[in-house]
């Protein structure tokens, strides 16, 4: 069973992602490593998904929908100033997304 907590934290941590990506750059501070912020953003959004599927399917349907989700966040900065679609930011998304399966899977073999 799904935690309310745990649907609102997913919701407002991938409102959070978005809107950081979907803004202008000079409306941000300079940030250090983009891939790297990327990387994080996305194994931190998976690993709130993941606490919330049920079984190895709704896992993988989640990682997916986040996939989804970097990609779609990626076309939309194409339309947004001082932005574009950058392949190694959607390559980023996708290490973290897998980097939070592997530990979620590990996690369950090893406790």
């Amino acid at each position: 069973m799904v935690a309310g907590a745990d649907v609102m934290l997913l919701v407002v941590a991938a409102s959070v992602v978005c809107v950081g990506c979907l803004v202008p750059n000079r409306w941000l501070p300079p940030l250090p490593n983009d891939k790297l912020l990327h990387f994080v953003s996305f194994a931190v959004l998976s690993l709130l998904a993941l606490r919330m599927a049920d079984g190895h399917a709704e896992a993988l349907l989640w990682m997916g929908g986040l996939l989804v989700l970097g990609w779609l966040i990626e076309c939309l900065q194409s339309l947004v100033p001082d932005r574009r679609f950058c392949w190694r930011d959607l390559a980023a998304n996708a290490a973290g997304i897998a980097f939070a399966g592997l530990c979620a899977q590990l996690y369950t073999v090893f406790f």
